[in-house]
């Protein structure tokens, strides 16, 4: 189970962070991600992190978002600074281990730039 949190209201060029907590048997070694769905539009990819820590970016956020986690606490954060008006969506989590084909996503939280 993938719990996410902290989503909320900010004003454009403001900052906000996301967590997203995962709970019961998720293995490992896995790759935690974010992806956001705005209103009227497709899912897409924010970013994504390894258990060694490596990550990318989509080209909309490279610069201004980073992903981190915590192995210990099963947890993967994302900070969202210089936010700007289209990044307002629900963010979901996701988790996906290397092996088998299960993946998992949370219930996602929802994240309001407005100028």
């Amino acid at each position: 189970q993938l719990q996410a949190s902290g989503g909320g209201e900010v004003q454009v060029g403001g900052s906000l962070g996301v967590s997203c907590a995962a709970s019961g048997r998720m293995f490992s070694p896995n790759i935690m991600a974010w992806y956001r769905q705005a209103p009227g539009k497709a899912r897409e990819f924010v970013a994504r992190i390894t258990t060694s820590g490596a990550s990318g970016y989509a080209d909309s956020v490279n610069g201004r978002f980073t992903i981190s986690r915590d192995n210990a606490k099963d947890t993967v954060y994302l900070q969202m600074n210089s936010l700007r008006p289209e990044d307002t969506a629900v963010y979901f989590c996701y988790l996906r281990p290397y092996t088998g084909t299960n993946f998992y996503w949370g219930q996602g939280t929802l994240v309001t730039v407005s100028s």
